[in-house]
C-alpha cells in the first residue's frame, strides 16, 4: 500500500472521529436533559448518572405540569409559550420587512455614506446590551409601552435589524447583476425585480436570517425581565425557565422538561429549515 493512500484512509478515519467527538458533545447534553425530564424523581435519585430510561419508567407527568396553568397546580408554560411565540414570530417577520428592502438598497443603490453603513450597522454590538438597556427601559417606561408584548417586539426588532440588514446585503451582492438588468429590460420595475429575481434567489440567507432572528427572539432573558417583570400572565418562556432554576420546591425533572420545552422549537425550526439553508439556489443561474 502506498504512502498517499495511507494518508488518503488515515485522514478519513480521522475526519469521521472528530466528527463523532463533536456529535457526542453535542448531542450527549440535550439527550441527558431529555432522559431527565421523563425520568420520574425517586428513580432519578436513585440512579441519577443514567444515561437510559427503562420503558416501564417512562413518564410524562413533568410535563403536563409545565404545561398545565398555575391555577390547576402546573408552571404555566402553555401562556410562556404562546406569549414567546407571538413576540419571536411578530419580531421576526417586522425585521425581515425592513431589513429586505434596506439590504437591497445599500447593496445596489449608490448613495453617499454607502460604504460606511455596514461599519455602522456592525458598530451597535460593539456596545453591550445592558448599556441601552437603561435608556430603553425609561423611553418605553414613559411611552407606556413597560410590560407590553409589542414593546418587547420593538426592543427585539432594535437589537436583530442592524446584523439582518448586514448579512442579506452581503448575500444579495453575490447575486449576479445581470439577472436583474434582464428583468429590468423585460419591463421589470425595481420591486418587481426584487420579488421575482432577487428574493427568490436570497431564500437561504432569508432563512439564515429569518431563524437567527426567531432564536434571539425566543431565548432572549435580559430584556424580557426589564418590560415584563412586574406582568407574569406576559412572560416568555426564559423567564418561566428562570422561574423553575430558581425554585426549591421545583423537582430538577420538571426543570429539564422545560428546558427541553425552549430548546425544541429552534430544533425543530432549524431541521425544517435545513435544504434552505444549505441548497445553493443560485447555482446555475447564470451561465457563462
Amino acid at each position: 500500500m502506498d504512502r498517499d493512500r495511507i494518508e488518503t484512509i488515515s485522514l478519513r478515519w480521522l475526519r469521521r472521529l472528530v466528527i463523532a467527538g463533536f456529535l457526542v458533545v453535542t448531542l450527549l447534553p440535550f439527550w441527558y436533559m431529555l432522559v431527565l425530564s421523563v425520568r420520574p424523581i425517586e428513580r432519578l435519585l436513585l440512579d441519577p448518572g443514567s444515561l437510559w430510561v427503562p420503558f416501564g419508567e417512562l413518564t410524562v407527568a413533568t410535563y403536563a405540569e409545565v404545561l398545565r396553568s398555575v391555577e390547576n397546580g402546573g408552571q404555566g408554560f402553555l401562556t410562556f409559550i404562546r406569549n414567546s411565540g407571538l413576540v419571536a414570530l411578530a419580531a421576526t417577520v417586522l425585521t425581515l420587512i425592513v431589513a429586505i428592502p434596506g439590504a437591497y438598497a445599500v447593496s445596489r443603490l449608490r448613495f453617499f455614506g454607502r460604504r460606511q453603513v455596514s461599519a455602522l450597522f456592525l458598530a451597535v454590538y460593539l456596545f453591550p446590551s445592558i448599556v441601552i438597556a437603561i435608556p430603553l427601559f425609561v423611553v418605553f417606561s414613559r411611552a407606556g409601552l413597560r410590560g407590553s408584548l409589542f414593546g418587547l417586539v420593538l426592543v427585539y426588532i432594535s437589537q436583530t435589524l442592524p446584523v439582518s440588514v448586514y448579512m442579506l446585503k452581503n448575500y444579495f451582492e453575490t447575486i449576479p447583476v445581470s439577472l436583474e438588468e434582464s428583468a429590468a429590460i423585460d419591463g421589470a420595475g425595481r420591486l418587481g425585480i426584487i420579488r421575482r429575481v432577487s428574493l427568490p434567489l436570497a431564500a437561504p440567507s432569508v432563512m439564515a436570517v429569518a431563524l437567527y432572528d426567531f432564536m434571539i427572539a425566543w431565548n432572549e432573558f435580559l430584556f424580557a425581565l426589564l418590560f415584563l417583570v412586574d406582568r407574569p400572565n406576559r412572560w416568555t418562556v426564559s423567564l418561566g425557565l428562570s422561574l423553575l432554576a430558581d425554585g426549591v420546591e421545583v423537582p430538577k425533572t420538571v426543570l429539564m422538561a422545560g428546558s427541553v420545552i425552549l430548546t425544541l422549537p429552534i430544533v425543530v425550526l432549524f431541521f425544517a429549515g435545513e435544504r434552505l439553508l444549505t441548497e445553493g439556489l443560485t447555482s446555475g443561474a447564470e451561465k457563462g
